[in-house]
């Protein structure tokens, strides 16, 4: 006999600011949290100069952050859910 068990739909929160202080990126959510990552986590932004890394957008209502000069885009919802792509240093 199986058993049904209930997965939570996930539910996206974007973003309403994001911002850069010195190699830390800051989303300020919707549901008023304040996260912060360090920009060495991911493999593009890790090479990029703070200057660089100043030039960050939100995008698609919020959902994803773009930085057009590196061609990089990361979703909200993947930095929640802690995806990144290099490890902490």
């Amino acid at each position: 006999m199986s058993s049904m068990v209930d997965i939570p739909v996930r539910s996206e929160v974007p973003a309403l600011r994001a911002w850069v202080e010195g190699r830390m990126v800051f989303l300020e959510l919707s549901d008023e949290r304040v996260l912060g990552f360090p920009a060495d986590r991911f493999k593009i932004l890790r090479l990029a100069t703070e200057h660089q890394l100043q030039e960050v957008e939100l995008r698609l209502d919020g959902r994803a952050l773009r930085w057009e000069t590196l061609d990089e885009d990361l979703t909200v919802q993947g930095i929640l859910e802690g995806r990144f792509q290099l490890p902490p240093s």
